[in-house]
């Protein structure tokens, strides 16, 4: 059997065992579900009623839960991160990857196992977010082309996020300390275009919102779920989505070496 069979073989065990974890503790995957679940209803049914009016007098009109579902969806991905960075940093802190080191199996396929149990998990939360939403009267002009776009960008993203959860959740001395790269993720999305558009916020924070990685990204799957124009900034979220890929997988690969190295 040649190397790269082996590393086949060994990630898809690696990745069984943790949609194993994710069958016999499915909190997981509801807390990943149910905050943004919560948070769709928050600012549709309390604050959709303000925030829709100046949504609705703008040139492109529309209803607001049409016009804030991309940016819940991303938090879907920033909330599955974070269970991803507790999760490594379990198995870093606990011995476990210490322990899955010393038996025959190709190195950094525990790695692999997190992130493709991620993807696996965030996808699920999504399609389960998108029937939240369809029940609350959100409604897509997408057809089955913007339909996959959407979902490899939503895709994309999870690989970017879940590869740098993994690289926090290697770095972190203990579960405390991924909390700031959960804070971030989970943040980020309120200072960019998710619930209100850029244009309304001041001239600074306009600036920020911007020229951060999740306006540009959110902008491009809500022209993808409405069957509207994305312009240029499908390849500004692309870009982000890939260089924040890189980013992590080689940050992440870097710490594991040299944790083996010891």
């Amino acid at each position: 059997m040649s190397t790269l069979s082996y590393a086949t073989r060994d990630s898809v065990t690696m990745l069984r065992r943790n949609l194993l974890h994710t069958v016999r503790y499915p909190v997981t995957i509801l807390v990943s579900l149910m905050v943004p679940a919560m948070l769709l209803l928050l600012f549709v049914g309390v604050f959709g009623g303000a925030l829709g009016a100046g949504l609705a007098a703008a040139p492109a009109g529309g209803k607001y839960i049409d016009y804030v579902v991309p940016g819940i969806l991303m938090m879907t991905v920033g909330y599955g991160a974070s269970s991803t960075a507790l999760a490594v940093n379990r198995d870093m802190t606990e011995g476990i990857i210490t322990r899955l080191r010393t038996m025959a199996i190709s190195r950094g396929t525990v790695l692999t196992g997190h992130v493709g149990g991620a993807l696996i998990r965030t996808m699920v939360s999504a399609v389960l977010l998108v029937g939240v939403a369809l029940a609350m009267g959100f409604r897509s002009g997408a057809g089955a082309k913007q339909w996959l776009a959407a979902a490899g960008l939503i895709a994309l993203l999870t690989l970017a996020l879940s590869w740098l959860a993994v690289a926090i959740g290697l770095a972190a001395a203990n579960p405390e300390g991924t909390s700031g790269f959960t804070l971030l993720v989970q943040l980020l999305p309120f200072v960019s275009s998710a619930f209100v558009p850029t244009g309304s916020m001041s001239e600074a924070v306009r600036w920020f919102a911007h020229n951060q990685p999740f306006t540009p990204i959110i902008d491009t799957l809500r022209g993808l779920l409405m069957g509207t124009a994305i312009g240029h900034s499908g390849l500004i979220a692309v870009g982000w989505c890939v260089g924040l890929a890189v980013l992590g997988y080689v940050w992440a690969r870097a710490l594991f070496r040299r944790d083996s190295a010891r």
